[in-house]
């Protein structure tokens, strides 16, 4: 039987590594049970367009690029949501460009009939919180500039969480 017990971790080294400034998170793979009910989520209320599809799998984006998201069912056809309390992913976040858009995408959501879990303000971002049909979180989020984000005497981050005002927000769009 093949060892399941994760590798151990590398020697730790003598300097942190530090990611480049221009670092990017390109893209999510999601496992789904069922392929055409994940598009009806992503595809149909959240307005990723379709670019690729492979079996058992499908390539989600916006504004052209290859894919944010993919959804497939390679390992997990027919599959039960993770348990609570195990690891996995917390959530998939989605940056919106402007308040308003975010706006209408909670719209979306709402007109869709799924359940938000929360709204939250975050000092640097406003921040949507819902699952997917397969039970992955999802954020929808928008960030303020970074002029406007709270901060400490030292100048760090001073990020809170806040009940975010959701009339206000669905007003903007």
């Amino acid at each position: 039987m093949p060892d399941t017990h994760p590798a151990p971790l590398p020697q730790p080294v003598t300097a942190p590594v530090t990611a480049p400034a221009g670092l990017r998170i390109g893209h999510t793979h999601l496992k789904v049970s069922d392929l055409d009910r994940a598009l009806a989520f992503w595809r149909d209320v959240i307005g990723l367009e379709e670019t690729a599809r492979y079996p058992g799998a499908v390539f989600l984006s916006a504004g052209g690029y290859h894919h944010h998201i993919a959804l497939n069912t390679w390992d997990s056809a027919g599959g039960p949501p993770p348990p609570r309390g195990t690891t996995g992913l917390f959530h998939v976040a989605l940056l919106y460009p402007d308040r308003a858009s975010l706006a209408r995408a909670v719209k979306a959501v709402l007109a869709a009939g799924i359940k938000l879990d929360g709204a939250s303000d975050h000092g640097v971002s406003e921040a949507i919180y819902l699952h997917d049909p397969d039970h992955n979180g999802v954020e929808l989020y928008v960030d303020r500039p970074p002029e406007a984000w709270p901060r400490n005497a030292d100048g760090s981050l001073a990020m809170f969480t806040r009940r975010l005002d959701l009339a206000g927000l669905l007003a903007e769009g």
